[in-house]
């Protein structure tokens, strides 16, 4: 076979397996920005509690990310192996372990929230509206992690498809329940604030429902030998898991020393960055659709020794990501007064929204590049360095330069710091990815 039609093979295969995902993912961050949108027609306030629970919700998103990659890691190398039985016992594992394990995060982060939210720089104002939403957030949240997980089973099988129509069909029954449960209706006058994250646990629930019975008429979970499956597979799950984790606990640890920074400038900025954070999240649903989709495939290949096709893909993902994601930046930096006008609710946040997307979105092209180098790390039998990629990121270039221009020329500095931490990072990634595939034959084997 030609080199040109191979590449284009693995194009049509990247493009089948990615778009279902970037669909859900789309969904799936749109419904929070829809959150975050109608939230900021409640006022500045609420806005800013909302903003201030994002770092916390994203350590346990970083904890069940984590756990989901080293699970759909060990699958579908199982599978690559054929050792079919053994990959439906991990399944099960993942999806009992995972829910316990999530559960007990969410009940201890309700226990001490007044103290960690006080230490993030929540006012009082603040407390009370996190008070009444963080109980429903949370439950959300870990009703949000079981159905995170069982995309995961199916992502390690190849099936992209399923859990991409459930992002959507969870999120369009979020966007009916928002304004409902928000606002109310008739006479009833809605939960307002929490309204938000009742809506989210029903959207959760009904995915929960129908991927439960796919996944059970599959037949790709087994509870038979799950304890010696879990005796014999947790040391090479946790050498996956544990810098996974770390890796994906990175982001959250810096959210909220980001926040604390951002609040020091004040509620304004603090509900800025908090339409901000969401905006990012979606306009990078193409890398985290690769994200999900790729790291299983590349695991089939790394499972069968396949370096060659792995170079291919590396090479293919990273020009996709450096495409799309910059043309879509440079598009929504344009269109920024737009866009802030649209998400935020009072002239203020706007004109602070405009400043932020105007230098961060074009940035996330490198950012991009990051992301997927982490990700394969992880599928590819070198978690240690994806872990050690993901500090540098973060608290070697991205924190340090936000901080500097914060201090050196406030908001607009802190957003022109945020950018060129993302344009660094994604330059270091490059640079550590060309180095690492020029000498695949050191790889194999090679757990760091």
């Amino acid at each position: 076979m030609s080199s040109t039609l191979q590449q284009r093979e693995l194009a049509i295969t990247l493009w089948r397996q990615t778009w279902p995902m970037a669909i859900g993912v789309l969904a799936l961050l749109g419904f929070q920005l829809v959150d975050s949108a109608f939230i900021a027609r409640l006022g500045t306030a609420p806005l800013a509690a909302q903003s201030f629970t994002f770092p916390l919700s994203f350590l346990i998103i970083g904890i069940q990310v984590g756990m989901g990659i080293a699970i759909a890691a060990l699958i579908s190398r199982a599978l690559g192996g054929n050792e079919h039985d053994r990959a439906k016992r991990l399944s099960c594992l993942v999806l009992l372990a995972g829910g316990g394990i999530i559960g007990v995060i969410c009940i201890g982060l309700w226990l001490f929230h007044a103290p960690v939210f006080r230490q993030l720089g929540a006012d009082t104002t603040a407390l009370a509206y996190i008070r009444i939403y963080w109980g429903p957030q949370l439950l959300s949240a870990w009703l949000g992690a079981l159905l995170y997980f069982m995309y995961s089973v199916f992502r390690a099988y190849g099936n992209t498809r399923l859990p991409g129509k459930m992002m959507v069909l969870s999120s369009v029954a979020n966007l009916v329940l928002d304004p409902l449960l928000i606002f109310g209706v008739g006479s009833w006058e809605g939960w307002g604030l929490p309204g938000a994250a009742w809506a989210s646990c029903i959207a959760f629930t009904l995915g929960l429902v129908i991927t439960t019975q796919k996944l059970i008429r599959k037949q790709w979970v087994a509870r038979a030998g799950i304890w010696e499956e879990a005796r014999r597979s947790w040391r090479p799950y946790m050498g996956i898991a544990a810098p996974a984790m770390v890796s994906q606990l990175m982001p959250p640890l810096a959210s909220m020393l980001t926040i604390s920074v951002v609040a020091g400038l004040g509620d304004t900025q603090v509900a800025a960055w908090g339409l901000a954070s969401r905006l990012e999240t979606l306009s990078l649903m193409v890398i985290l659709a690769m994200t999900m989709s790729l790291p299983p495939w590349l695991g089939r290949c790394y499972g069968a020794g396949d370096w060659g096709q792995i170079q291919q893909l590396m090479r293919l993902a990273l020009k996709v990501a450096l495409a799309w994601q910059l043309t879509l930046g440079v598009l929504l930096a344009l269109c920024a007064p737009w866009l802030a006008m649209a998400l935020a609710g009072t002239p203020n946040v706007q004109s602070e929204l405009t400043l932020l997307v105007r230098f961060l979105l074009p940035s996330y092209a490198a950012l991009g590049v990051c992301m997927l180098v982490v990700s394969a790390g992880n599928a590819l039998g070198w978690p240690l360095r994806a872990m050690l990629l993901s500090s540098a990121r973060l608290f070697v270039f991205y924190l340090p330069c936000l901080w500097a221009g914060a201090q050196l020329a406030g908001w607009l500095g802190l957003a022109a710091g945020a950018a060129l931490g993302n344009l660094l990072a994604g330059l270091f990634a490059w640079i550590v990815l060309r180095r690492i595939l020029s000498r695949p034959e050191r790889q194999a084997g090679y757990s760091a």
